[in-house]
């Protein structure tokens, strides 16, 4: 499993995966909007054979009413397949990482449906989001949403290793030899 920052030519995917996993659909142009906005915050999770199978999109709240810079999740979604893996977690996490060392985000927030245990468990539990008020009607079938907040430590210096996987892909990317493959070169010399 990889995680990378996302690409213009994922947001299909990306829009394809949220279709199969919410009920919270959106139009393509909304993806376009937050990858143009904030292209470091978003991320996807691709399985080994490059197939996106989770995504998290987020972006920076602009102009804040309470005045502190803060992101928001707009959605987070992994295919039912590749749940249960850590895979939604690494995905928060790295946009979290990013809020803090491009905008200095002291929180991120987000909404969850009232009905959905699942997400709540993810959210609370895991995550460590607490629920910071009640949004009546909020969803367009006129469910009401928890706001949910989860403060961000000022640096992620300690707080999250990056995965050689990660590296690795960045780096091919890039099209520099990645470190597993340098190693084993110098090895065989």
């Amino acid at each position: 499993m990889n995680i990378r920052c996302a690409r213009p030519e994922d947001l299909m995917n990306m829009q394809h995966c949220n279709l199969l996993c919410l009920p919270e659909n959106y139009q393509m142009k909304y993806y376009f909007y937050h990858g143009l906005s904030w292209p470091q915050l978003s991320y996807v999770g691709e399985a080994s054979n490059g197939k996106i199978v989770g995504y998290v999109l987020a972006k920076m709240e602009e102009d804040p009413e309470d005045a502190i810079p803060h992101g928001h999740i707009t959605s987070l979604a992994v295919k039912r397949s590749y749940r249960r893996l850590g895979l939604a977690q690494k995905l928060m996490d790295q946009a979290s990482r990013a809020m803090v060392e491009s905008f200095k985000a002291e929180y991120v927030s987000l909404h969850v449906r009232k009905s959905n245990r699942a997400a709540l468990h993810l959210y609370t539990n895991t995550l460590k989001f607490e629920i910071s008020e009640i949004e009546p009607k909020y969803y367009a079938d006129g469910e009401d949403a928890y706001a949910m907040k989860r403060k961000l430590p000022k640096s992620y210096s300690d707080e999250i290793e990056c995965s050689i996987e990660t590296v690795a892909g960045s780096l091919e990317h890039l099209e520099i030899e990645p470190p597993a493959k340098i190693l084993h070169s110098e090895n065989a010399a």
